[in-house]
């Protein structure tokens, strides 16, 4: 028993939970919390477990392909599967792969039972993106970040941005918004859908560029085709855009209804300052720029969703959804002698 306990502490401790999946599951609740809907507490909770249990599944499955190649890295040398925890338990990688399996279909029953389908569509869509996209695509080409940024536009995106391995990346990161909104009103037709999936599509760049920066080193013993590797000039210059388009989008906003005007003012002192960093890094190219980015795109984005969420324009109340239902019925009793004549004659 001992064995067996010390077994599932290794998988659920060092192999996803060590370092959770917190940006995936912040962003997805931040994605109910903004739509334009009631708020169901039971909804909101399993959307978060379920998005959380998909995101472990990524991980893991990352992790199962990548060991020779993480071992070279300084970054990933501590991984479990790298230093052998599981084979000092006498129990193979291919329980990892379980785990995966287990998680994954888990995450994905929750989500379509008990949340919609729409929702486990997107989430599956992600894994997708991760597993076979991504995770293969990091040696091959540098549009791997885009494809992981990128579990946003699909194949929209994944069509036209040629920059390489980076792809696959920031279309991952951007999805789970897009899970969020879709688990409070059911669909991802309206543009305020997809604003938050925009800037956080919009944030990574900056975020990943400057952290590869100095870990190219690293990045280029192990074979992997990063942005920073093979190209420092575009890999500047793509934080640097990004970085500026984050800007445009928080003004669109409140165009959108998805939030007031105050979001888009209380937010131009932060987004400027994070667009001065970017010109410094594009600008020195070195380690103290790129790690200032660094930083500070990790107090960006909670501050940004922390003042969109404030600056939310539509909150409904319980009272709102009980007007909803009334007006409804309104109507309905409305039709219902109309029908009725209709029908007699």
């Amino acid at each position: 028993m001992s064995k067996i306990r010390k077994f599932h502490q290794t998988l659920s401790s060092l192999l996803t939970i060590k370092r959770p999946p917190t940006l995936v599951i912040v962003t997805t609740m931040a994605g109910y919390a903004l739509a334009p809907g009631p708020f169901d507490p039971f909804t909101f909770v399993a959307c978060s477990v379920g998005t959380g249990l998909l995101s472990a599944t990524a991980n893991t499955v990352n992790q199962f392909f990548e060991v020779p190649f993480d071992a070279q890295m300084s970054r990933t040398k501590n991984r479990v599967l790298v230093r052998g925890h599981l084979t000092n338990l006498s129990i193979r990688p291919g329980h990892a792969a379980i785990f995966a399996a287990v998680s994954g279909l888990s995450g994905l029953l929750l989500l379509c039972s008990q949340v919609n389908g729409l929702t486990a569509l997107l989430g599956a869509t992600n894994l997708v993106l991760y597993t076979l996209i991504y995770t293969p695509m990091k040696r091959i080409s540098i549009l791997n970040t885009w494809a992981s940024i990128s579990r946003y536009l699909f194949s929209k995106l994944f069509i036209v941005s040629t920059g390489g391995l980076c792809i696959g990346c920031y279309l991952v990161g951007a999805i789970p918004p897009l899970m969020g909104w879709a688990s409070c009103v059911g669909d991802v037709i309206s543009p305020g859908a997809w604003i938050m999936s925009g800037l956080l599509y919009a944030w990574q760049f900056p975020h990943f560029n400057a952290l590869s920066w100095n870990l190219r080193p690293d990045y280029s013993r192990a074979g992997y085709r990063m942005m920073a590797v093979t190209n420092p000039k575009l890999c500047r210059k793509t934080a640097l855009r990004y970085t500026a388009a984050l800007m445009g989008l928080c003004y669109l906003a409140p165009v959108f209804d998805v939030t007031n005007w105050w979001f888009a003012l209380s937010t131009t002192p932060l987004n400027a300052y994070f667009l001065y960093l970017a010109w410094e890094f594009h600008k020195h190219s070195d380690s103290k720029s790129s790690r200032k980015l660094f930083r500070f795109s990790l107090i960006h984005l909670p501050a940004l969703i922390i003042l969109m969420l404030i600056s939310k324009k539509q909150w409904h109340s319980n009272d709102n959804k009980q007007k909803e239902t009334i007006l409804f019925e309104e109507k309905r009793s409305n039709i219902y002698p109309v029908l009725m004549k209709t029908i007699s004659n």
